[in-house]
């Protein structure tokens, strides 16, 4: 039999998260993000399947980590991740699947993809240092900032664990000016979902 005042209490804790959320502006800041984020994704997609009505993208991919040495396929998966990072990295995590030392190359492939995050980042910090963009930024955006500054943490974690370019999340991060120490405790959340995704593609759960 439920207890009506657990349940009082539950609600009541979930309607002050609700307001506290409102209240702080988080769900402006989401809403913000996806709308902004849509005209991207959507040209990005129509690319995408405009260039594999000529090619074959992942036939290509598959066909360079078949030919490329180990050294080959790890540096051209690291300047995938670094800039904008939208070649999927299952297509990778596949293929240290094929070696004999598959985690270790596991492994390559995680840190790898965390720190180019962590170049990108780098990279946004230094877009912001350039006159016409600070002014730019500091002059028409000075709300979206100060909530993207407060919520920052939530883009990483996203682009981190999900099948979200997470080069792109660090690079906001970095326009944004979100401390890079958060980037770098949020970020490491990317060496757990390539472990995910290695138990599953492994066979290993």
């Amino acid at each position: 039999m439920k207890n009506p005042s657990k349940d009082k209490s539950s609600k009541t804790r979930l309607q002050l998260l609700h307001q506290y959320y409102n209240y702080t502006g988080f769900y402006s800041f989401v809403w913000q993000a996806v709308k902004k984020a849509i005209p991207i994704i959507a040209a990005v997609v129509l690319a995408i399947i405009v260039i594999n009505s000529f090619f074959n993208i992942n036939e290509g991919l598959v066909y360079l980590t078949e030919t490329l040495p180990p050294l080959g396929v790890l540096g051209f998966f690291f300047v995938s991740e670094t800039f904008l990072g939208l070649i999927p990295p299952e297509i990778f995590i596949a293929w240290s699947g094929k070696m004999d030392l598959p985690w270790l190359f596991l492994g390559l492939l995680a840190v790898l993809s965390y720190i180019g995050g962590l170049i990108s980042y780098v990279i946004g910090v230094s877009i912001t240092k350039l006159p016409k963009v600070h002014r730019y930024m500091e002059a028409k955006l000075e709300k979206q900032l100060k909530q993207s500054r407060k919520w920052g943490g939530f883009l990483i974690v996203v682009g981190a664990l999900l099948p979200l370019p997470f080069s792109i999340s660090c690079l906001t991060a970095g326009l944004i000016h979100f401390p890079f120490r958060g980037v770098v405790l949020y970020g490491a959340l990317r060496l757990l979902r390539f472990l995910i995704y290695g138990l599953v593609i492994f066979h290993v759960v």
